[in-house]
């Protein structure tokens, strides 16, 4: 294989995923900055000082990492189920495949659009919760790698979702009625700790779970799950995709017709 070859073609993958979501930053980068806002106003502002303190921390910190999390989560995603799915509807993936350019550099171009719009939308969400929060910053390396780790995941899922859709209402299926419940059931908002003993194991088959928590100590210092068991849950699945992936793409699956 031809290394440099395989370089030019990832930085082009990458230049034209970045530039995609760059020309639509008031539908790529501007929606989640407003949900998040709102989020801070509604739960932070008018229901946290009601709620108290959770873990030994304002309401607003506490949820805080998840809300930033979740954006992140939620943006992976969607940029590269998005994308993915436009290129296969307007045949410009079989362009790629036909091309010299592997499989795994395809892949991961794809997914490094996806975290790099997923990063820039966490980095401005932060910004905008230092107007409401006082954020503290524990673990700039748990934080940083998680984050990243995270998006990467959630860029290899969307990658997955784009590779089954048929059409384009099934881009939203999986984050309407899996994504976005497990999000919502990991932890944002609670402390696993205040759910009754059946609730705290179930909550536990949700990965979601995993890296709020590892990500919420990078800020406050506060986990209900093991550092080491966060990240080898997230690794065991970044690893479970990248190679289903890659697996389905080599087979032409949902792309050849």
């Amino acid at each position: 294989m031809n290394w440099k070859l395989a370089a030019v073609a990832y930085a082009t993958i990458v230049r034209k995923e970045t530039t995609r979501f760059l020309r639509i930053w008031q539908q790529s980068l501007l929606p989640p900055v407003i949900t998040t806002a709102l989020y801070f106003i509604i739960f932070g502002h008018l229901i946290g000082p009601r709620i108290g303190e959770m873990d030994g921390h304002r309401y607003i910190d506490f949820i805080v990492p998840g809300l930033i999390l979740m954006s992140v989560i939620t943006n992976a995603y969607a940029n590269v189920s998005s994308s993915l799915f436009s290129a296969k509807f307007q045949r410009a993936i079989e362009e790629l495949q036909v091309s010299p350019t592997p499989n795994f550099v395809i892949l991961l171009g794809y997914v490094s659009g996806g975290v790099a719009r997923a990063i820039l939308v966490g980095v401005i969400v932060t910004s905008v919760s230092l107007f409401f929060s006082r954020l503290s910053m524990h673990s700039y390396l748990v934080t940083a790698s998680m984050v990243f780790l995270t998006a990467v995941l959630f860029a290899l899922g969307g990658f997955l979702n784009g590779l089954f859709a048929r059409k384009f209402d099934d881009i939203s299926i999986v984050p309407t009625f899996i994504l976005t419940p497990l999000t919502y059931l990991g932890g944002v908002f609670y402390s696993i700790k205040l759910l009754p003993a059946l609730w705290q194991a179930v909550s536990h088959i949700n990965p979601i779970l995993y890296m709020i928590n590892a990500f919420r100590y990078g800020f406050l210092g506060i986990t209900d799950i093991g550092l080491g068991f966060s990240y080898g849950i997230t690794a065991l699945f970044i690893a479970a995709l990248f190679f289903l992936n890659l697996k389905l793409l080599n087979a032409g699956f949902g792309i050849r017709r």
